[in-house]
């Protein structure tokens, strides 16, 4: 057996043959932290493959298992695989925990044999949490684990056999074939890859829950993201009661589609009307409120822009804050407004919400971040009835975006009269019949400015 001493990194994974105070790779202190990494013989082996023509292989059929949540099985792509391993992410209290015991319910209900593996929580605090989510299995296969040796973990799985596993999470299990500590970029690594093995070899369906890092991305070797088949983020503000659940990665389905939930008493809940749910709190008749219709996946999603500008008392430095939207952007447009429609944010303070808490980061949103900044200027509001989508360039021109036919159609089922779109998506549009809705077509800021106010 080879023994190899190394400094990881824990941040991004990079290895260093001493011990650096930053890592030289992404800048942080203090996170190269030494570990002795062991090479061993994979216990799980493969048959030799041999090269075949593209004409000679057969597409296999895969088999999904469904569960109750048809959001969740739109994420995924029509179901989970069988094999395929799982992994989901999100801040500590976003709702990982109760969404995977709300999914093994799902399972079990279905007769299917389901393993959950705790490595941070008792089985008392399941069993009390199942409770309060109303899981009342009697008759289930739900078999609940707390352990952290992932060699007595795989034990466990061959002996029971489970058609579901899931690990909770990959940064608390340790293999005991290596001697870093369990969290470690050489002990995550390992976890998953073991994890993985078993799950191709058996055809377990797996799922791996993960901490984020202080930025908001996965924690652990960049390598993880590429074992697994699929990668889940779970988003949200805890101060609201939504969440989100996005595919990143998704070796059999499409990436980007979401899943929407709120979180109640009795656990998430599937959010069956996002844009409805969105906008049920939207002011009438209110300066600096704009609606926009951002797709997400595939879905298209009403959502408010709110806008405010007032005075501030340091001419020399106004400030520029955006919740929901990307900051560096959002000053892009603010400048463009300056420069094509003449007015002036030198004195002036500007704040620019998403309302919800929904996070926007299609340019499609530009035209209507740039409306609900105007109205508030003007102190004239928007029509309640109108409907704003468009990208803007550096010009002051408005340019098509993708899937005008399913913002407009999104916008018309919850009683949106008029739209305001760009040329290029109005050209396709014509032929279409859309009863009820009047769209009119903006080449640049200046001509919406004049439609809309």
């Amino acid at each position: 057996m080879k023994t190899k001493t190394a400094f990881i990194c824990q941040n991004c994974g990079t290895q260093s043959p001493k011990w650096l105070g930053r890592c030289p790779s992404c800048g942080e202190w203090d996170t190269m932290i030494e570990e002795v990494e062991e090479e061993v013989k994979a216990e799980y082996s493969f048959p030799p493959s041999e090269p075949l023509l593209y004409e000679e292989i057969e597409e296999p059929e895969r088999e999904r298992i469904k569960t109750r949540i048809d959001e969740l099985n739109r994420v995924f792509g029509g179901g989970v695989v069988l094999g395929s391993l799982v992994l989901i992410g999100g801040e500590p209290g976003i709702g990982k925990s109760t969404l995977l015991l709300q999914v093994c319910r799902d399972f079990s209900i279905l007769d299917e044999k389901v393993l959950y593996v705790s490595g941070e929580e008792s089985l008392d605090q399941i069993k009390i949490r199942g409770e309060r989510l109303g899981l009342g299995l009697k008759n289930g296969k739900l078999y609940l684990l707390a352990e952290t040796n992932l060699e007595r973990i795989i034990s466990q799985a061959e002996t029971l056999n489970p058609q579901i596993l899931v690990l909770d999470s990959v940064q608390t299990v340790f293999s005991s074939k290596l001697s870093s500590t369990p969290g470690t970029i050489s002990q995550v690594r390992e976890v998953a890859s073991q994890v993985f093995r078993f799950a191709k070899k058996n055809q377990v369906s797996s799922f791996l829950v993960g901490h984020i890092t202080k930025e908001g991305s996965l924690a652990g070797p960049k390598s993880l993201e590429h074992v697994v088949d699929v990668v889940l983020y779970f988003e949200g503000e805890r101060d609201h009661s939504h969440r989100v659940l996005r595919a990143l990665k998704n070796r059999f389905g499409p990436v980007s589609e979401v899943a929407i939930f709120e979180m109640g008493t009795k656990g998430l809940q599937v959010v069956t009307n996002p844009s409805a749910f969105f906008l049920r709190e939207r002011p009438e008749d209110a300066a600096g409120s704009a609606v926009i219709c951002t797709i997400k996946g595939s879905r298209p999603l009403l959502a408010e822009i709110q806008a405010l500008v007032s005075s501030t008392l340091f001419t020399g430095n106004p400030r520029r804050m955006t919740i929901g939207l990307d900051h560096f952007r959002t000053s892009m447009l603010l400048a463009i407004v300056e420069k094509k429609l003449g007015f002036s944010f030198a004195g002036e303070d500007i704040y620019i919400n998403v309302a919800g808490g929904l996070a926007v980061d299609e340019p499609a949103a530009d035209l209507g971040v740039m409306m609900a900044v105007v109205s508030c200027l003007k102190n004239k509001a928007i029509p309640p009835d109108l409907c704003i989508f468009g990208e803007v360039g550096l010009s002051g021109e408005v340019r098509s975006v993708s899937q005008a036919l399913a913002r407009v159609k999104e916008a018309h089922s919850l009683g949106f009269k008029k739209v305001v779109l760009p040329q290029g998506n109005f050209s396709l549009l014509e032929k279409e019949d859309i009863p009820d809705v009047k769209l009119m077509d903006v080449q640049n800021i200046k001509q919406a400015v004049g439609i809309i106010f």
